[in-house]
């Protein structure tokens, strides 16, 4: 079988991405900086770069670990000889990536719902799943120079559109070990993210976001940062609105992606979580292109504000993926 879909254009455009060297190098440089202070939370093994996935653990292992790592998923069979040429190198290539992207192994036979919910007419099959979004790579076994140049183009898409710069690893730990839990030293963002949050409470939102932008702006990766500004743009976003216009607009124009996301925002702010989630998986199902990538990236923005481990964000994660398949 001729690997097919290989190139990544489609995830680039799809994500409005251009070519932004310096976000790279930011995120290059948030990486080296993890990595020297042992990553903060804590690092991972190398054995944990490779894992086995099935449907009970979907939801955990691969759309919510997205939001944090690409995911690429490789679909195999025992009985797929393809696959046993493939398999091996996504394998080591997750090591050599060193904690860029994890690697999702699904066996089919086992797994046929998932398969199905994928598509998948033939493997093996690669998949990746970025931010809760599920991207074909290719199909069949391809050249690993054809493998990497597919990868690299993953990671950049995921370095500068959302901000991942994946997992530190550390080398160091015996094969089959356990995170490493390390204490976590003071950080050189303490004065401006207190500052960001002196705004908030002030009702200073473009002051706060402002702040919060300027840690984001040295380390793309600094996960109190990107929720307060998730949370500071919410409110920015809000002030001054006139509910009633943004409802009526958006009752009369169910199909308009910004009208939609304007309500979402203000059924949030309300405290009407669900409707917020619901109001936006349903515009992703109704709209396409631009619209309905955009309507995507507020979903997931709403996710940051309400939690990666709040119960409602996890069931709509779910029909998310549901409504991108």
């Amino acid at each position: 079988m001729q690997p097919r879909n290989m190139s990544m254009s489609g995830v680039v455009d799809l994500a409005a991405v251009k070519a932004a060297q310096e976000a790279k190098a930011k995120a290059e440089q948030a990486r080296a900086e993890a990595a020297r202070q042992g990553g903060g939370g804590g690092a991972v093994s190398p054995a944990s770069l490779v894992i086995d996935v099935d449907e009970a653990g979907f939801e955990r292992d691969v759309l919510q670990r997205s939001t944090e790592v690409p995911v690429v998923i490789d679909f195999w069979a025992e009985w797929c000889e393809p696959c046993k040429q493939l398999s091996p190198v996504l394998e080591r290539l997750a090591v050599e990536y060193a904690g860029r992207f994890v690697l999702a192994k699904i066996d089919v036979d086992a797994n046929q719902m998932l398969m199905q919910q994928f598509g998948i007419q033939g493997i093996p099959a690669v998949f990746a799943v970025v931010a809760g979004q599920a991207l074909p790579l290719f199909q069949g076994a391809a050249a690993e120079a054809q493998i990497r140049g597919t990868l690299d183009q993953l990671v950049q898409v995921a370095e500068e559109r959302f901000g991942l710069t994946g997992l530190v690893v550390d080398q160091d730990a015996e094969p089959g070990a356990d995170p490493v839990e390390r204490e976590e030293p003071a950080g050189p963002y303490d004065a401006l993210l207190e500052a960001a949050v002196q705004a908030l409470d002030a009702g200073d939102f473009d002051g706060a976001v402002r702040a919060y932008r300027n840690v984001l702006s040295d380390d793309p990766g600094n996960t109190e940062a990107r929720l307060g500004l998730a949370q500071a743009e919410l409110l920015q976003r809000v002030q001054g609105a006139d509910p009633a216009k943004v409802r009526a607009a958006a009752a009369e124009k169910p199909k308009d992606a910004q009208a939609q996301i304007a309500a979402a925002d203000l059924d949030l702010v309300g405290g009407h979580v669900e409707d917020a989630f619901g109001r936006l998986i349903d515009t992703v199902q109704r709209t396409a292109g631009d619209d309905r990538d955009a309507v995507r990236v507020r979903l997931l923005e709403l996710f940051e504000v309400v939690g990666a481990d709040d119960p409602r964000v996890i069931v709509a994660r779910r029909a998310l993926a549901r409504a991108l398949f």
